[in-house]
């Protein structure tokens, strides 16, 4: 809900629609409607309109939108938004619905030809507030900021934020009268308007302190030194011009439009009919039953739409007394679902505090124990030791089901007390997983886009960056309307999304018998940690840094100088103006390019380039492991316990984080060394089990392909069976280039590589690479037909599906933007092969640890990477792992071809390769 506020008088409201047309369709899901057309976008918009006008009471409102074509800002400056993508082609084909819709919901729609939407907002707010009329605009717009006085005021309905003059300076730093100047020091990407190079917030509001304004920089521009100072001075001609650009002109020739928009103001009652129509058409079931009903008319309604009911009413309290915790106690213990949280001072679930606990049995309904706040309200609190020590049985009693948002975190949370959590039967993160990979599931974006619902985010009660406070410090109060409302939203979403899952065999098969028991084999895979050499790493550290000071000094002969190696602009004039390097790619503002890409392409023919990418790599592997490693080790376990994500990747492979074990590069020496530093304790040895080629495997399996089938399972050499069939020639006579040139297509396919993506890659002509392609595909018919159908489907119901029925969405595949389709229907292709080789490798996980812990042996499961389990093993069960494990790994599921899982042991990780 908004937080309302009581503005007397007469009050003018003004939704920013271009603004929200945009952010409604990035935070929507893929709906779609009947008819198979895009609504996200028109549901977001709909949603939000019908909460503004519920929630402040305006006289007159008005929805503005940019019109089509261009405005007079271009006249001034050509390049004005040169840098933004076309409109995507799911988003275009709403937009005339969402104009209907909008005026159907009483709400009066502005589109004024050569002026955007910002100025015409801020000439009616202008002209609205002369009046005396107080005046509310509904942006997430920045620039709108500098609007903002003693009678217009912003709200921004995703985030529930008002911004009056002291909201705008403690969010900005300024006041609204600075906002301007500010914008044209930082620039404006968005609309493609340059600041000043390397003038962050930061450096803009220091230089606005200490010379007032915009006029009084320029006017000082010769006494400010350093980078920022050169940078500022090369602009000064163009800073006017930035300042024009991001003024919002409040003084627009309206007088054409005046007497038509004076009578449109007036809101007005919606359009039922209308919005009959729409919702009818899009599929919007609950609004279609809230018109029934308003009309009298009596609609059956499935489970699930009872279920997502609104306006539940709600009751938060506090425990703060042993009656209350008792009759809660007896609740959830006869409850048949839980939904339960716990709330702590850290992200790092290792090294977390229990702050406080929260629990709902029933929509609406909710309690939070406070258990550790130290804020200045000075809470009376139950015994944090007390209140874990009798919630114990339940916690880990497995009969007493639980529901939660990323119950993983709240499960180790709970080990640093000796408390194992069991019982997990539902988890909100991997339900909304399952069904959209490619969104955002967050509490807060689920609550909105699944419950219509706004609720309060982490930082509404802590605040942001540097004025952040732990929760432990946020008052009693407050914690208990965040912690029970973020559980009983828990609850409430469960009942929508877990509906959905079980609708579809295959999800559901996906969430209960995948992603729920992998998130416990995570969680002990986490604690267990791995083993790690400080003394090793800090010696491969000093000789990287060794390394690195002796490619500084080839840099600076090859380009007879010292230079900064880490400076593109520097980089730049030595290439192109000292060396005259061919220029491969300029940027946006038209400088030749020395990313990574050209150094590579000029690598090709020069040394410095080359010395450049070892530099970086060098660095890059010396920062992000042999320096940080060391200082991540945990004191009392002398491991590092990374922390394993399942809701990123959209294939459904595991990212990991804190340390990121999955980018450890192992293509170079230097590389592969840190792996040496991830060691097994006296008298065991790291194990490392990983599938053989398992996304060709895949592929013989869904294609169908006889010709990989026989191959795989005649234990063939598969690479040398496709040269054989591409070459003509015996198994006997392939040459190992021939052999090259076929793994590359093998898996160059399985990619959705084209003929110029092959051809790129082996360094052949396009017609060359085009006859290899055309070759494979004869020999190889089940291959090309599964490609042909892959990208028919994905068009057609936009995603694919993995073997077990996991869902990967491609949000792009039908849209307007060529490279983005072309990159989607690639993706498409190969998708399934990815998202099957991750489930396979969780399947993997869960059988392995299930083992282990049936048959108590002592081995266990420290790191999973890409394909790879590793495991650490006591000397005496090796032999007993190196029968069990892969024989685990290859009965997980039954294909078309043989699954092989193959194991090599050391006594670190590298040599267990």
């Amino acid at each position: 809900m908004l937080e309302k506020r009581n503005l007397e008088g007469e009050t003018l409201l003004l939704v920013d629609g271009s603004s929200y047309l945009y952010r409604s369709y990035y935070a929507m899901p893929n709906l779609r409607g009947p008819d198979g057309s895009p609504t996200g976008a028109l549901f977001g918009l709909i949603n939000m309109m019908k909460r503004l006008r519920r929630d402040i009471s305006a006289k007159y409102s008005a929805c503005v939108f940019d019109a089509k074509g261009k405005t007079f800002r271009e006249d001034w400056y050509p390049d004005y938004k040169a840098n933004r993508l076309p409109i995507p082609e799911d988003l275009s084909q709403q937009i005339e619905k969402i104009h209907v819709a909008v005026r159907a919901l009483g709400w009066p729609l502005l589109m004024i030809e050569h002026v955007e939407a910002d100025d015409v907002i801020g000439t009616l707010a202008v002209r609205a507030a002369q009046a005396g009329m107080h005046v509310v605009v509904s942006t997430g717009d920045k620039d709108l900021t500098q609007l903002v006085n003693e009678r217009v005021t912003l709200i921004n309905t995703m985030t529930n934020q008002w911004l009056d003059r002291n909201g705008v300076i403690a969010k900005f730093g300024v006041t609204p009268e600075r906002i301007v100047d500010y914008l044209a020091l930082i620039g404006d990407t968005a609309d493609n308007v340059p600041g000043v190079d390397k003038c962050g917030p930061n450096t803009a509001l220091k230089l606005l302190a200490q010379y007032q304004s915009l006029d009084g920089i320029i006017k000082h521009a010769n006494d400010i030194k350093g980078t920022i100072g050169n940078n500022l001075r090369r602009v000064l001609t163009f800073l006017p011009t930035a300042r024009r650009l991001v003024t919002i002109h409040t003084a627009c020739d309206l007088s054409s439009h005046m007497q038509s928009i004076a009578m449109s103001l007036q809101t007005r009652i919606e359009d039922k009919d209308e919005l009959r129509d729409v919702y009818s058409r899009c599929g919007f079931k609950k609004w279609l039953r809230d018109l029934d009903s308003e009309s009298g008319h009596v609609r059956c309604v499935t489970n699930c739409e009872t279920q997502c009911a609104p306006d539940i009413e709600r009751q938060y309290e506090t425990v703060n007394a042993w009656e209350q915790f008792e009759q809660w106690l007896a609740m959830i213990e006869v409850a048949p679902l839980t939904s339960f949280s716990t709330k702590t001072t850290s992200l790092d679930p290792m090294c977390a505090h229990i702050v406080g606990i929260s629990f709902s049995t029933v929509p609406g309904r909710a309690a939070y124990i406070p258990l550790a706040h130290c804020g200045p309200d000075h809470p009376v609190q139950l015994s944090r030791t007390e209140v874990l020590k009798r919630l114990k049985p339940w916690l880990e009693n497995s009969a007493h089901k639980k529901v939660g948002q990323h119950l993983k975190y709240d499960a180790q949370v709970l080990a640093n007390y000796a408390i194992t959590l069991t019982g997990i039967e539902h988890d909100i993160l991997l339900e909304s997983y399952v069904l959209e990979s490619h969104c955002s599931h967050d509490i807060s974006t689920l609550a909105m886009r699944h419950l219509s619902e706004q609720i309060l985010k982490y930082e509404d009660v802590t605040g942001k960056g540097t004025a952040q406070i732990s929760f432990d410090k946020v008052e009693v109060g407050i914690a208990t309307r965040y912690s029970a409302e973020d559980i009983d939203i828990t609850l409430r979403l469960h009942r929508v999304l877990y509906f959905k899952i079980q609708v579809e065999k295959g999800l559901d098969y996906v969430y209960r018998s995948i992603e729920l028991p992998t998130s416990r084999v995570l969680q002990i895979i986490e604690r267990n940690g791995v083993l790690i050499d400080k003394n090793r790493l800090i010696r491969q550290s000093n000789e990287l840094g060794i390394r690195l000071l002796e490619l500084q000094a080839e840099a600076y002969a090859l380009a007879c100088g010292e230079f900064n190696l880490n400076s593109p602009k520097q980089i730049g004039k030595i290439f192109f103006q000292q060396l005259q390097f061919p220029v491969i790619r300029k940027t946006p503002s038209g400088m030749p390019s020395t990313d990574e890409d050209v150094l590579q392409k000029l690598a090709e023919n020069y040394q410095l380039p080359r010395v450049l990418l070892d530099y970086r790599a060098l660095t890059k592997l010396k920062s992000t492991y042999t320096d940080k490693l060391s200082k991540m080790i945990k004191p009392d376990t002398g491991r590092v316990h990374t922390q394993y994500a399942q809701a990123v990747a959209v294939t459904g492979r595991l990212t990991s984080n804190s340390p990121n074990l999955q980018n450890i590069p192992v293509r170079t020496p230097e590389g592969r060394r840190i792996r040496e530093a991830f060691i097994a304790p006296l008298g065991s040895r790291i194990v490392s089990a990983d599938y053989s080629q398992i996304e060709l495997r895949i592929m013989a399996h869904i294609s169908a392909d006889s010709a990989l089938i026989e191959a795989f399972r005649h234990g063939e050499d598969v690479h040398c069976a496709t040269a054989s069939e591409l070459f003509g020639v015996t198994k006997q006579d392939i040459t190992s280039n021939q052999r090259r040139i076929a793994k590359v297509i093998n898996f160059g396919l399985i990619y959705g590589m084209s003929a110029f993506g092959l051809a790129s890659n082996l360094g052949i002509s396009r017609d060359t690479a085009k006859l290899y392609i055309n070759r494979y595909f004869f020999r190889h018919p089940g291959v090309a037909q599964y490609i042909d159908e892959t990208r028919v489907k994905a068009k057609s119901c936009g995603f694919v599906q993995t073997v077990f029925g996991r869902r990967l969405w491609l949000p792009e595949i039908s849209g307007g933007n060529s490279l983005r389709r072309q990159a989607a229907e690639r993706a498409a292709i190969n998708a399934p092969m990815q998202g099957t080789a991750a489930d396979l490798i969780k399947m993997s996980m869960i059988a392995v640890q299930n083992w282990i812990e049936r048959e108590r042996v002592n081995s266990r499961l420290i790191m999973q990477v890409h394909d790879e389990l590793v495991l650490e093993v006591p000397d005496n069960e090796l032999e007993l792992i190196r029968t069990k494990v892969p024989e685990l790994m290859c009965s997980v599921a039954t294909f078309n071809v043989p699954l092989i899982a193959k194991l090599g042991v050391g006594v670190n990780w590298e040599e267990a390769h």
